[in-house]
C-alpha cells in the first residue's frame, strides 16, 4: 500500500519523518505541499483520515501571519483558508490507505507503517 507524505523540506521534523519512513524501506510519494497545496476537498479527506478538525492542524503563528482569523471561521471557512495559505498547515502529514498521522513527533509514523 502506498504512503504519501505532505512534506516541507525546510522543516527538521518533516525531514526526520521522511527519513524514518525511508529507513523502513518505504519510498513514499512526496508532496511538497507549499508548492502543490491540497485543495479544500483534499484537505477534508486528509482531516477525515487524521480524525482531526481543521483547527487541530493549524500552525497558529503562520495563520496569524497569513491573516487567518481562527476565532471567526467555521470548519469549512478554515479549510478554505488553509487551502489558500498552506504555510499555516501543520506538517508533516503521512497517509497510508484510510489512515493518517501527524509526524510530530516523527515516531508517530511507526504505528502507521
Amino acid at each position: 500500500m502506498s504512503v504519501t507524505i505532505y512534506h516541507n523540506p525546510r522543516c527538521s521534523k518533516s525531514r526526520k519523518t521522511l527519513e524514518l519512513i525511508q529507513d523502513k524501506g518505504v519510498e513514499p510519494e512526496i508532496v511538497e505541499y507549499l508548492q502543490t497545496p491540497p485543495s479544500a476537498d483534499e484537505l477534508k479527506a486528509i482531516l477525515k483520515k487524521l480524525g482531526k478538525s481543521a483547527a487541530e492542524i493549524v500552525r497558529k503563528k503562520e495563520a496569524k501571519e497569513e491573516g487567518i482569523d481562527l476565532d471567526t471561521l467555521d470548519e469549512d471557512g478554515l479549510i478554505a483558508a488553509l487551502a489558500a495559505h498552506p504555510r499555516a498547515i501543520e506538517r508533516p502529514i503521512v497517509i497510508k490507505g484510510d489512515a493518517a498521522v501527524m509526524g510530530r513527533p516523527p515516531e508517530n509514523v511507526d504505528d502507521l507503517l
